[in-house]
């Protein structure tokens, strides 16, 4: 089984994915438990990655009337996430190609770790997690929880290194 290796601590800046669970989980459920990880974005340890795609459904599931945010708050998660964020165009002539997801929704994810050069896909969704043990992701990127990430962040107290 391959899998791509993440070592503690991570180096600063590196390149990484946050599927629209994670964020919904960083910027609108301000979720404490993943604060370690809000932080490291924010104070650029982190450099996100994605596409337009991917932040169009960000702002269409930030719309679902369930979770009752009011339009202004919707527009400034959409737009602080995305002012973090590296985006990335649609690759015409990828370098490989990737197992298909089961979820459509999600292979756009999939598809922007492996055109960007991330090191981590970050989600909750089992689907996703399960191709985590694909040849062809595994030698390329991690798909990781972000709970499972978070423990690999340097402490408060711990130098980091630089991305090379």
């Amino acid at each position: 089984m391959a899998t791509y290796p993440l070592e503690a601590p991570l180096p600063h800046g590196l390149p990484v994915i946050l599927d629209t669970n994670v964020v919904l989980s960083l910027w609108m459920f301000e979720d404490p438990a993943l604060v370690r990880l809000r932080t490291a974005v924010e104070n650029g340890s982190l450099q996100p990655f994605t596409r337009e795609d991917c932040l169009i459904e960000l702002s269409r599931v930030l719309a679902y009337s369930q979770f009752k945010q009011p339009h202004e708050r919707q527009l400034e998660i959409a737009a602080s996430y995305r002012a973090r964020c590296t985006l990335i165009d649609v690759i015409e002539h990828p370098v490989c190609e990737l197992p298909n997801c089961l979820d459509r929704d999600d292979q756009k994810f999939l598809e922007v770790a492996r055109d960007s050069g991330a090191r981590a896909l970050l989600s909750r969704d089992k689907l996703v997690l399960k191709l985590a043990r694909r040849p062809v992701i595994g030698s390329r990127f991690a798909i990781i929880t972000p709970e499972r990430f978070q423990v690999l962040l340097p402490g408060p107290h711990e130098g980091q290194q630089k991305l090379t």
